[in-house]
Order: structure tokens, then C-alpha cells, then sequence
């Protein structure tokens, strides 16, 4: 009988093993650390780190990338073990591509690392900082957009600029920063901070709350540091878009036998992804456009397309999904009323669209394909996680400008229903369908046991739609959604 033997650790040692066509694009012994990226997930390795890769490629610049996990010391020392190699896979309808990426150089964890984070930052080698932290490590305050300073994480921070040290900042926007204050009083070179966040105006809403970070600090230099900032560093907004389900051991499996190799940390995503940047950068960056992302001086447009259809759908996909027993994307595609629900969403959300975006009826089309691509595995728990978080971004605003045009909005209302019933909690203490939200004891105790309508309305004010709340009409017609969707139909 043949001895089966389990694969070699993927490594830079192991490289040589690999065919051709699994090779990293770069030999990333060539690259330094030019950027830094805190937030080393599964989505940023599956599409900000490649687009650095081809722009290091096919430049022939050095453009490595230091990861920086704010709280997971695992992800950095999975990392590091394999020398921060890991795959990707396109999970095409045709078959899976998987490929190694050689664009990270070194990975940390944000407070054991903090001095070498500190240095990184003020090095001028490296020119660009981005972020993929999500929503929620951005510390905003729901009401104003602007900083949460009463957070517990933004308290402790704060309280550290008053002299005990900051290696210890809990939070990105603190540890963010600290560490632009080493760099402008040290070399004080001009930087860009890079917001890849699925959030209206990222960049924008990332540069306010550091800076009003900066304001409450007890740093004596702070006005000139504010005045460094403004002048020196810049936060543009950008859109970002590439579907990359959670990793599974399923997908660890296949990497390994793709490769001949075993990879920890190996991601899978659609082929598609897209990357629009606003163009006003104030030093050195990567050429990303190589890899195919375009820079445009107002991303608003393709922000609010994505924002508003894709998000906007994959949200009401989640919720309506689960409802209905759905596990997938896909899975709910295959019902009878998958693809018009998308359909009938985008049509809705579409005339709340600026010009100069995608074409939505194009950009309808491309999600229904998307969408069914049978290769992809999305979970809708994950999609519906952080509801609170997403809801205002995604589905308020157009809702908000529909009803001041006076025009109906049917499939919002079945939408936020559907979230609505989604907030109950489950058997497990958790929320009824598995999803996770950091507000989810706020949402339970909204009182589901009680009238539907009032319940709908505490729902709307604990997320900071108060306005809609009040709006009699909006609240009855989502309560009167609720039954069909508690029982299991989707009514569309």
C-alpha cells in the first residue's frame, strides 16, 4: 500500500514547488515595506493586496505590504509562519483558479507591535496606509457621524495621550492616531490613509474622527499636528467591491490540493472585483492602476451605486433569505423569487442615484449574474451580521428620498421587515438566524412580544431613523409584513 503523506507548509522555501501558474506574481524577497494595511481579513488579501501586487509587478517598484491585525494575533502569526504567503482562489462558474500572493512582507498585532507600527509610520518609505476594519473600527457616533468619545475603547485611548503612553491604544483610530503624531514629529512626510470600508464617504468619515481624536487628546502639539494633518495627509474615499464568503475548511482543503501545499490562510472570491479611488493622494502610491482600479476626482456616484444595489440588495437577500430557510446567496437565486427581488430592489433604488456612476440597469444585470454564480458560497449570516451598522448605510437613504418624492416604496418596506423579524433573539441567546450585531441586546429589548407597530418603531429609533420612526404610515406597512415573513413566505 502507497504511504500517503500530508503536504508541506506553503512557505518561501516551498515556492519553487509550485507550478507556474500558482506562483506569486512578485518574488517578495524584492519588496520593502512601502505600505501599511491595518485589517488583515479575508477580504483585504482578496482584493486591496492583490491590486499591489500587479501595480509591484508590473512596475517593478517595491511595493510590499506590512499587515497590521488590530486585535488577532492568530491571523498575524498564521501569517508569519507561512511568511506571509497565502492563496486566492477565483471561484469562477467555469472552475476554480487558486494562485499564491507574495504581497505582504511582514505581519503584526496592533498593541504588542505598537512600537513597531509607530516606526513603520514614521518612516518616509512607506507612503500609504489602508484600512479594512469594518463599521465598527471606526468609532462613530451613530447620531453625528463624528467620534464616539464615549466609547469605552476611544475613553482608554484618549486617556492615554495624557502621558502614561500609548502602546497600548485599543483602537485603530487611536492607535491610527498615535502614530501619525510619531511621523509629524519626526520626518513629517506627507501620507495617504486609504479607507476600504463599505461606507459612505470612507475616507471622509475616517479623516473625522481622527481628527477629533486629535482634538480631545491631552497632546500638547495638537493644533500643529491638526494643522499637519490637513495639510499633509490625505483620506480619500473609495469604493471597493469584490464578494469573499468566510473561509472554510472546505476551501482550506481545496487550496491544498491545488497547490500541493498546505495553506492556513487561503481566501476564495468571485472573479469579479473593483476598485475606485479618489484621485487626490498627497505622496507616493502604488500604481494600482495596473491591477485595473481607476481613479476618478468624486467616487460618489459609484459609491452610492454600490452602496445602494449591491449592498442594498445583498442585505435584503440576507434577511428575506433567511426568513425563508436560505443559507446562500445562491441558494436563494434558485428560488422563484430570488432574481426579482433584485430586480424590483435595484428598479426602486435606482432613481435616488446621482449621474455619472454605472448605468443601473447594466449594473442590475451584472448583480443578477453575479449573484448566481454557482461556484460562490456567500452565507447569508454574514451578509446580515451588523445589521444595525449597515441598515442606515444601505437602505435609509433612499427610503428617505423616495418618500420625499412621494413615490412608493414596496420592496424597502418588505426589506426592512424582514430585518426587523431577523432582530428577534434566538434560541441560543444569540439573534434568531445566527446573525451577530454589537447592538443585539439593544434590539431585543425592543420588545418583540409587543404591537408590531411600536416594536418596528423602536427598531427605526435605536438605529437612528427617529424621522422614520415617526412616520405612521412607513411603520404600519412594514408591521404588516411581519406575519407572512415570521412564518416563513416571502410576499413580494
Amino acid at each position: 500500500m502507497t504511504q500517503q503523506h500530508a503536504p508541506s507548509d506553503l512557505s518561501r522555501d516551498t515556492l519553487s514547488r509550485l507550478a507556474p501558474a500558482h506562483r506569486p506574481l512578485v518574488d517578495p524577497r524584492e519588496l520593502r515595506p512601502r505600505t501599511v494595511h491595518f485589517g488583515p481579513g479575508a477580504f483585504h488579501r482578496a482584493h486591496q493586496a492583490l491590486y499591489t501586487e500587479t501595480a509591484a509587478a508590473r512596475s517593478g517598484a517595491p511595493w510590499g505590504i506590512v499587515a497590521v491585525a488590530p486585535r488577532s494575533a492568530g491571523t498575524a502569526a498564521a501569517l508569519r509562519a507561512q511568511d506571509c504567503l497565502y492563496s486566492v482562489t477565483d471561484r469562477a462558474p467555469g472552475g476554480a483558479r487558486t494562485r499564491v500572493v507574495g504581497a505582504l512582507v511582514d505581519a503584526l498585532t496592533m498593541r504588542p507591535d505598537a512600537d513597531r507600527v509607530d516606526a513603520l509610520l514614521a518612516s518616509p518609505e512607506v507612503t500609504t496606509v489602508t484600512l479594512t476594519v469594518t463599521e465598527k473600527g471606526y468609532a462613530r457616533d451613530a447620531d453625528t457621524g463624528g467620534l464616539d468619545a464615549g466609547a469605552a475603547g476611544i475613553v482608554a485611548d484618549l486617556a492615554a495621550t495624557g502621558g502614561t503612553g500609548t502602546a497600548d491604544m485599543v483602537t485603530v483610530v487611536g492607535r491610527l492616531a498615535a502614530s501619525l503624531a510619531v511621523r509629524f514629529r519626526g520626518p513629517a512626510a506627507p501620507l495617504s490613509v486609504v479607507s476600504c470600508d463599505n461606507a459612505a464617504g470612507n475616507g471622509a468619515a475616517l479623516a473625522r474622527v481622527v481628527r477629533e481624536f486629535v482634538e480631545r487628546s491631552a497632546w500638547p502639539d495638537r493644533r500643529a499636528l491638526l494643522d499637519w494633518l490637513a495639510a499633509e495627509v490625505a483620506f480619500p474615499d473609495t469604493v471597493v467591491d469584490r464578494i469573499v464568503p468566510a473561509t472554510t475548511g472546505e476551501d482550506r482543503e481545496a487550496a491544498a490540493a491545488a497547490l500541493g501545499l498546505r495553506d492556513a490562510l487561503p481566501v476564495a472570491g468571485e472573479p469579479y472585483r473593483q476598485w475606485v479611488l479618489q484621485d487626490s493622494f498627497r505622496a507616493e502610491r502604488p500604481p494600482w492602476e495596473h491591477g485595473g482600479a481607476l481613479f476618478v476626482p468624486d467616487v460618489a456616484p459609484y459609491q452610492l451605486t454600490k452602496l445602494r444595489l449591491l449592498n442594498g440588495a445583498h442585505s435584503a437577500m440576507a434577511y428575506l433569505g433567511a426568513a425563508a430557510g436560505c443559507r446562500t446567496v445562491a441558494e436563494v437565486m434558485e428560488t422563484e423569487w430570488g432574481e426579482r427581488l433584485v430586480r424590483a430592489y435595484c428598479a426602486e433604488v435606482a432613481p435616488t442615484l446621482p449621474p455619472g456612476g454605472p448605468d443601473p440597469a447594466r449594473y442590475t444585470d451584472d448583480l443578477v449574474e453575479r449573484f448566481r454564480n454557482p461556484a460562490m458560497r456567500h452565507l447569508l449570516r454574514q451578509i446580515g451580521s451588523d445589521g444595525s451598522l449597515k441598515i442606515p448605510e444601505r437602505w435609509m437613504g433612499p427610503l428617505r428620498a423616495l418618500r420625499v418624492a412621494g413615490a412608493a416604496t414596496p420592496v424597502l418596506e418588505l426589506a426592512l421587515a424582514a430585518w426587523v423579524a431577523a432582530t428577534r433573539p434566538g434560541a441560543d441567546g444569540g439573534q434568531v438566524h445566527g446573525t451577530t450585531d454589537p447592538a443585539a441586546e439593544a434590539l431585543a429589548r425592543c420588545g418583540h412580544a409587543g404591537d408590531p407597530a411600536s416594536v418596528v418603531g423602536r427598531l427605526l429609533t435605536t438605529i437612528g431613523a427617529a424621522d422614520l420612526a415617526g412616520a405612521p404610515d412607513l411603520v404600519a406597512a412594514v408591521a404588516a409584513r411581519l406575519p407572512a415573513l415570521r412564518a416563513g413566505r416571502v410576499e413580494l
